[in-house]
C-alpha cells in the first residue's frame, strides 16, 4: 500500500505538532539517552530554519512543536551562516549549495529525518546493537498558532503528569517547561512563544508565569477516562495559586487531548477550512470534508484523515 502524502504547508511559516516512536518493546530510552535526544534536537534546530516550542522525551516516544520556516523567504546569507555552524569555516561554501541547503534545512521531514537518524546511531553504539530503533513514520499534526497553540503545548507538557511520572509538569527534565523553569531556557533553544501573544504581554518571565499557570490549571482537571491517567493533585494546584495563579480552571481540556495527536489539521473553523481546500486531495473522500468542533475546546475544530497512518 502506498504511503499517503504529507500535509506539509510550504510557502508560509508553519507549526507542527511531531510523534515518533520506537520499535522496540518496553520504555527503552534511558536518562542518558533522552538528554541525548534533547541535546540533538538543540543542535539540529540551530542548522535547521526551525523553531522549537515544545517537546516532551518519554520513555518510548517524544513529541515535538515545532515552526517551520518557507525556504521562499530565506536570504542567501541565511543559508550561509548555518552552512560554517554545520561544516565549519574550512570548508569550501560554493553558490551550488545554496538552493540545496535552502531546501533542506526548511524541510520538517528532513529535519525529522536527520534527528532520528543522528539518535538511532548514538542509541545504537551505547546499546552496542544493530537494526532499525523507530516504529514508523513519524506522524504530523498542522497546529494554528494561539489558542490552538498553547492547547497543544499543555497537552505536550502534562505527557509526564498523566503517565504517573511526576506530580508536577516541571519537575520533568525532558520537557519544555522542565527546561524553561531548570534551566532558564538555557541557551534560548525554546521559542517564547507559547500561544499567548494575545495577552500582550512581552516580558519573558511574566510570559512564562502565564503559561504555567494554564498548564497546572489544564493538568489538574478529573478525568474519567482513561482511568490510569493521572492528574496535578489539588493540593499542588492549590499551592501554585497561592503564589501566583489568579485565573479559573480552564474548560474540560484534557478530554479532547486525543485531539491534538489524532487530527490532520487543528485551529479555528477558518483555518482548517482553508487548509483542507489545499490539501483536499489527500483526504481520498468522495463527498467534501466539514471541519467539526471539538467539544469542551472554545473555538477549535479539526479535520481527521481516517486512512491516515503518519
Amino acid at each position: 500500500m502506498p504511503r499517503i502524502a504529507r500535509m506539509i504547508v510550504p510557502d508560509q511559516k508553519t507549526v507542527y505538532h511531531v510523534i515518533s516512536r520506537t520499535a522496540l518493546e518496553g520504555y527503552p530510552f534511558s536518562d542518558v539517552e533522552k538528554d541525548r535526544l534533547v541535546d540533538i534536537i538543540k543542535h539540529l534546530s540551530r542548522i535547521y530554519f526551525a523553531d522549537i516550542l515544545g517537546y516532551c522525551i518519554m520513555g518510548n516516544h517524544f513529541h515535538l512543536l515545532v515552526q517551520m520556516y518557507p525556504e521562499t523567504g530565506l536570504s542567501n546569507e541565511d543559508v550561509k551562516k548555518r552552512y560554517v555552524f554545520y561544516y565549519g569555516s574550512d570548508k569550501c561554501f560554493s553558490s551550488d549549495h545554496i538552493n540545496r541547503y535552502r531546501a533542506k534545512w526548511s524541510s520538517l521531514s528532513e529535519f525529522m529525518r536527520e534527528i532520528k537518524q543522528t539518535f538511532s546511531r548514538s542509541f545504537n553504539k551505547n546499546r552496542n546493537r544493530k537494526g532499525t530503533l523507530w516504529a514508523e513514520r513519524f506522524k504530523s499534526v498542522i497546529v494554528e498558532n494561539g489558542n490552538t497553540l498553547i492547547h497543544c503545548l499543555a497537552y505536550i507538557d502534562l505527557n509526564p503528569v498523566r503517565a504517573g511520572m511526576v506530580e508536577r509538569p516541571d519537575d520533568y527534565r525532558w520537557s519544555s517547561i522542565g527546561y524553561h523553569v531548570q534551566t532558564g531556557n538555557k541557551d534560548d533553544f525554546l521559542s517564547w512563544d507559547f500561544g499567548l501573544k494575545e495577552f500582550g504581554y512581552s516580558d519573558k518571565q511574566k510570559l512564562l508565569n502565564r503559561y504555567r499557570r494554564y498548564v497546572y490549571e489544564a493538568g489538574a482537571i478529573d478525568k474519567s477516562e482513561p482511568k490510569n491517567q493521572k492528574t496535578i493533585s489539588s493540593k499542588i494546584l492549590d499551592k501554585e495559586r497561592k503564589r501566583s495563579f489568579e485565573i479559573s480552571r480552564m474548560d474540560r481540556f484534557l478530554h479532547r487531548s486525543r485531539y491534538f495527536t489524532d487530527s490532520g489539521i487543528i485551529g479555528s473553523k477558518a483555518f482548517v477550512s482553508e487548509l483542507y481546500q489545499r490539501f483536499k486531495g489527500y483526504f481520498h473522500s468522495v463527498n467534501e470534508k466539514a471541519p467539526k468542533r471539538i467539544t469542551g475546546l472554545e473555538d477549535i475544530y479539526s479535520l481527521k484523515r481516517l486512512t491516515d497512518n503518519l
